[in-house]
Parts: C-alpha cells; structure tokens; sequence
C-alpha cells in the first residue's frame, strides 16, 4: 500500500472515530413493571431478576452501546462494562449520575433520574451482570 493510501486511510478512521459518537439525546427508559428505587441504595437490588434484565438490555442498547459497545464489549473508546466486579455496584451509580468529564472534555454524560430512574439504573446493572467478560 503506498504512503498516500495509508495516510488517506489514516485520515478515514480517525475523522470517522471523532465524529462517530455524534450528539445523541439520551433515551428515557421505560421501567414499566419494576419497582421504584430509593436513591439510598447504593447494591444492585435486581440482580438475577429477569424482568429487570430484559429492562436493563433495552436501556442499555439505547443509551449505553453507542459507546460501551454491543453487549458491553467495548472498542476501546469507552470502558469494557463486562469487566465490572461485584463490589463496583456504587462506582457504576456514581459514574452514570455524575458522568465523566476530565480538562473540561466530556468523555460520558451525565444521565440524570428523569432519563435513567434508579430502577432503570440498577436493571443496566443487572444487565451487565449476565455478559460474559470474554468472547
């Protein structure tokens, strides 16, 4: 491959890497059939519960995988999700809430209760509980 070939390439990817997050408007999730959640809670409280990993799967497609990728397996630009342990229940809260923003750069939003309620928060969670961490 010539140099103008590898360096047009090179331009490609990066450009595409850069603008490929877009503005996306975070998606409010319907946790329709989950009980509320106190913000006093800082364990997932669904953990295993199906309804709440059915729930947890869409929400997460729909505000999580433009990022963390498709069943948490990242592509490098944000976090792998299946790596999270089981003592990382409040790291995972703190972080959705409060989001990442590090030199005035936003790496993640902030995902307030009105668009990821905490029953929504913790179904995410419970979601990524059943993702195997490798391929």
């Amino acid at each position: 491959m010539s140099i103008i070939n590898k360096i047009t390439c090179s331009l490609l990817i990066t450009s595409t890497l850069a603008f490929a997050h877009g503005d996306a408007a975070p998606q409010k999730v319907d946790t329709q059939g989950l009980p509320e959640i106190g913000y006093d809670v800082y364990t997932n409280p669904f953990s295993g519960n199906e309804k709440a990993i059915e729930v947890g799967k869409t929400a997460y497609n729909q505000n999580c995988a433009r990022c963390h990728g498709l069943e948490g397996k990242s592509g490098g630009i944000a976090p792998d999700l299946r790596l999270l342990t089981d003592g990382d229940d409040e790291y995972f809260a703190g972080m959705v809430r409060a989001g990442v923003v590090r030199n005035d750069n936003v790496y993640m939003p902030p995902f307030p209760d009105d668009i990821i309620p905490n029953s929504a928060l913790w179904a995410i969670y419970s979601y990524l509980e059943t993702l195997p961490e490798e391929d």
